[in-house]
């Protein structure tokens, strides 16, 4: 195999790139709710132009995603046309999951729901986009009853669906931590001689016979020491202390089984402080493990003296939420057969995969699950939904769980008691489109600060207009500028704006028409003609992508 070559999924349309449209978000105050000062968004388009227009400013800023996309089963739901052909699915999905992937923060996750239909190609993909060291586990769900048969004429019933995990590299999932006693009385190693330094598995390590070296039972402090007994599981499970004592200590026949304590060198577990391990013999000669004693990590010291402390423990891969599913229709108060999650399941990701106060994130938001749960956990969140019910079921859900009317699915695990907001957002139309002459015109309806905003973006700035200076509409660095204007741009216009700069400033002039001595002008004042200067930088006049089954356009400059 070459080094070119690689490992991949493979499909009809892979490499045919999208020149997606960098489109402006507005609000709609009458569909917005609550605090006006929240950063929560719901956005009503087409999922890949809306992840588009949220990449600039959130790349790498969004902690825990969750997406529900549709399974292409072939079966004909309410809300979606989930028949999509194999190829064309898998072309939806990667252009997606490219642009979910540059959003995730570097500590981030992804969780992606699916069932057997598509399960093993979605992973292999994912594989691609994230690549394969990112992927951390596949959950398995069960989503029905085993008793209950949905078809019998069905040779096969379907019973499980898959979350595949991936993540970013600095990911770290929070454990499930369960209560276990602690002894509040732990122990202290004093050592009477220098003992006899050996060289015992590769290891450093000082050697106290029957008298060389004290142990006192002391209450918890920060030189107190807790024992483990060596057990079989914890060498199975490579417990380093437990396996050395397992190889090398348990057979020696200067331990005589009893009294002999080795002091093991660079054997310290993460955060202890202590960098080495005291381990003895077992308690009685027949026996075949030892025990060894590690230090206290100082965090500890509360839970150890208040007798109570929390172990975390692995996070299953398997769950059975049967029941859950069967009684999730009407969670927050809209019914949306053929799709729903119920909350409990996507309450257990957002809490494996994100803190109070991270960004959540669902591009294929359905009935606002996700949205309606990250709210109640009180995090961030975005949410995107192309068909109508952003409107129908999303709005009236997470505004009735604002006014505390919606007492159902975890709101009362986690004493919800309502609050906050979220604003509501439509994708703007594109910035060009033909006239009756086939000719690419600006959008009629975009009013100045909207074409202002937009070109924008289409340049990579940000869109922030100075209070004293009309120039100053928008930034790429703090002395980098952009002005956008339908006004014809004179030389005395210029002559003023550059009176107005600083030498360290930069300025970008669009513009539909200019007198032409403006163009040299001055070095550090560019002007781009609109909308020539726009076109062949990605397909405009299209809403939809959701299949992405035609032959992007090229278009061409007008004589203009």
């Amino acid at each position: 195999m070459s080094k070119k070559q690689k490992l991949e999924l493979t499909w009809i349309g892979k490499d045919d790139e999208v020149r997606l449209e960098s489109r402006v978000l507005i609000e709609n105050p009458e569909l917005s709710y609550g605090d006006t000062g929240t950063e929560n968004m719901i956005i009503h388009g087409d999922n890949l132009l809306a992840l588009k227009a949220l990449e600039q400013d959130y790349a790498g800023k969004v902690k825990c995603i969750y997406i529900d996309p549709p399974y292409n089963t072939g079966n004909a739901f309410e809300h979606y046309d989930d028949g999509v052909e194999h190829s064309l699915w898998l072309n939806l999905m990667k252009q997606r999951l490219r642009i979910l992937k540059n959003l995730l923060s570097e500590d981030g996750v992804i969780f992606a729901q699916i069932d057997e239909s598509e399960g093993a190609y979605l992973k292999v993909l994912m594989d691609e986009v994230f690549g394969r060291n990112s992927y951390e586990t596949t959950f398995f769900v069960q989503v029905r009853y085993g008793n209950k048969t949905l078809n019998e004429d069905n040779n096969y019933q379907k019973l499980i669906e898959q979350i595949l995990v991936y993540k970013k590299p600095l990911f770290k999932p929070n454990k499930q931590k369960i209560d276990y006693p602690v002894d509040k009385f732990c122990w202290k190693i004093t050592e009477l001689t220098e003992g006899k330094t050996e060289s015992i598995g590769g290891r450093e390590v000082i050697v106290f016979k029957d008298g060389e070296y004290r142990i006192d039972k002391v209450e918890a402090s920060l030189i107190a020491l807790k024992e483990t007994w060596a057990t079989g599981s914890l060498v199975k499970q490579g417990g380093s202390a437990a396996e050395f004592f397992d190889l090398h200590l348990s057979t020696r026949k200067e331990q005589d089984g009893l009294k002999t304590l080795y002091k093991v060198i660079d054997m310290g577990t993460k955060g202890d402080g202590l960098g080495y391990r005291y381990i003895s013999g077992p308690k009685k000669a027949s026996a075949s493990k030892g025990k060894f004693y590690s230090a206290i990590p100082i965090k500890k010291l509360d839970d150890i003296k208040s007798g109570q402390a929390k172990k975390e423990i692995p996070i299953s891969n398997f769950y059975d939420f049967s029941g859950n599913f069967g009684n999730c229709r009407l969670e927050g108060g809209v019914s949306f057969n053929g799709g729903k999650k119920p909350e409990k399941l996507v309450s257990m990701l957002i809490e494996i995969g994100s803190n109070e106060g991270d960004l959540v994130f669902d591009s294929f938001l359905g009935s606002g699950t996700t949205a309606a749960i990250a709210h109640k956990m009180n995090r961030k969140y975005i949410g995107i939904e192309l068909g109508e019910q952003a409107i129908t079921h999303v709005v009236p859900r997470l505004t009735n769980i604002i006014k505390h009317k919606d007492l159902t699915g975890i709101s009362e695990v986690v004493s919800w008691k309502g609050g906050g907001g979220f604003k509501f957002y439509t994708l703007a139309p594109s910035l060009l489109r033909k006239d009756k002459f086939d000719n690419w015109i600006i959008e009629p309806s975009y009013n100045a600060d909207l074409l202002a905003s937009a070109l924008a973006k289409q340049e990579a700035f940000t869109y922030h207009p100075d209070s004293e200076l009309f120039w100053k509409q928008g930034y790429s660095t703090e002395n980098d500028f952009i002005f956008t204007t339908t006004q014809f741009i004179t030389v005395e216009l210029i002559d003023r704006i550059h009176n107005e700069m600083s030498e360290d400033e930069s300025l970008l002039v669009c513009a539909k028409t200019f007198q032409d001595a403006c163009l040299s002008r001055y070095d550090n004042i560019t002007l781009k003609k609109i909308p020539k200067v726009l076109l062949g930088k990605c397909e405009f006049a299209k809403d939809d992508y959701s299949l992405n089954i035609t032959e992007t356009e090229e278009v061409e400059a007008d004589d203009e």
